[in-house]
């Protein structure tokens, strides 16, 4: 009987082995950390499976205003809560106020009991409790999740007259830490006309989501944990799958099962839902990667302008393609633009908070931002966005975003 550590580098006394080892060679598999498919894979589905979860709920921390809820009728604990963007600073989001989207509430789940499944086109099909995740190599990045029906409201034929949290909200930052998916991936043994891969979530809606396995041997990770504390049962305890400037719908909460195919399994949530109608009448299937995007926070509805001098425009931006490389500002609706300040660091796929001196005259004025993302892509004029959809569209909305000041410094969302 072994502990499965033969063959590894010893780098200092007392046991201390090379990091590079764990990740290389099977060694964790070795170990014992995966337990293995058991008869108990043909079991039926967990209990939290078999009835509406837990609704929504306000959430929100001492000093901190909650979250709006929108609910979804007429189905149970489905809806959204927004994070109140316009409220906060900074690009890290606290827990209590990170948006939520759930398809049928919040399920009830005993982290002792959890597992999760690999199995599909691999070489052996394995079974991870969340106690075999804990003693895996931390992995943490800092990163931005977005629904993708996040600023929806921008396809209204009149601009909807509300704070830039309630209209832009299903989105937060934070640090998540887990472990990265393509080291469990790797100790199944993925078979050669693997493809895709098909994630499943333990909730009633058994949320389940098809990527393409390219996806999933970067950076995406099994998270456990979000700024520093386990995950909260509304963003997925034990585990959720975490797909760096992916829509966020595809980042499974809840994760019991992954599949690995050789073509897309076409469920509910990437045929009738999470589709993109083109103007041609074609859709766009799997658009799965977040579009370049800013939006301004001050000023901005229900943040007037007390007296014309000098004011501080700022916002966020972020892009599903890698980092921020410039945000323009504009305050004559677009005639003229100019370079706000990016504060640093600028990471990849995470919130870019930047800000830009102003000083108002007092005369009406059109506030408006532009991002540009490492790749060369700029965000569209809300015209441009919508010439390309059929009308309803209301997927991937990253459409620049308007505000009118009054000469009474009341702030308006406007269409420029």
């Amino acid at each position: 009987m072994t502990d499965g550590s033969e063959g590894w580098e010893q780098v200092a006394g007392g046991g201390l082995l090379h990091r590079r080892a764990l990740l290389l060679g099977g060694g964790l598999a070795a170990a014992g950390l995966a337990t293995g498919v058991r008869a108990a894979v043909g079991a039926r589905s967990p209990a939290g499976m078999l009835q509406p979860g837990a609704p929504l709920s306000g959430g929100g921390t001492p000093g901190n205003p909650a979250r709006r809820i929108v609910p979804d009728l007429p189905f149970p604990g489905t809806g959204s809560s927004r994070t109140p963007l316009d409220k906060l600073h900074g690009t890290r989001t606290p827990n209590g106020l990170h948006f939520e989207r759930h398809h049928n509430g919040i399920p009830d789940i005993d982290a002792a009991k959890h597992e999760l499944l690999v199995h599909g086109l691999v070489r052996q099909p394995l079974l991870f409790r969340y106690e075999d995740l804990l003693r895996y190599p931390r992995y943490t990045r800092t990163l931005f999740l977005e629904c993708s029906g996040n600023s929806g409201t921008l396809a209204a034929p009149v601009p909807v007259q509300a704070s830039a949290g309630q209209l832009n909200g299903l989105v937060s930052g934070a640090e998540w830490s887990g472990v990265r998916l393509s080291t469990l991936l790797d100790e199944a043994g993925i078979d050669p006309h693997a493809r895709w891969m098909q994630a499943e979530g333990a909730d009633a809606a058994a949320m389940t989501r098809s990527v393409p396995l390219s996806l999933c041997l970067d950076d995406a990770m099994i998270a456990l944990f979000q700024n520093g504390e386990p995950l909260r049962p509304a963003q997925g305890f034990p585990m959720r799958l975490l797909l760096p400037g992916i829509e966020g719908n595809a980042s499974v909460k809840w994760l019991r099962r992954l599949k690995l195919l050789h073509d897309p399994a076409f469920s509910r949530e990437e045929t009738s839902k999470y589709t993109d109608l083109l103007a041609g009448g074609k859709a766009e299937m799997f658009s799965l990667r977040m579009g370049v995007k800013s939006i301004l926070l001050r000023p901005s509805f229900g943040l007037d302008l007390q007296h014309p001098g000098y004011h501080e425009i700022d916002g966020l931006a972020w892009s599903g393609r890698g980092r921020i490389r410039r945000v323009e500002v504009s305050a004559d609706g677009g005639a003229s633009w100019a370079d706000a300040t990016l504060d640093q660091p600028v990471l990849p796929q995470a919130l870019t908070a930047f800000r830009m001196p102003w000083r108002w005259n007092g005369a009406p004025a059109v506030l408006m931002s532009r991002a540009t993302d490492e790749a060369g892509a700029v965000q569209p004029r809300r015209a441009d966005w919508l010439g390309k959809y059929a009308p309803g569209q209301g997927y991937h909305s990253n459409a620049i975003q308007a505000w009118s000041v009054g000469t009474d410094g009341k702030v308006a969302h406007v269409y420029a």
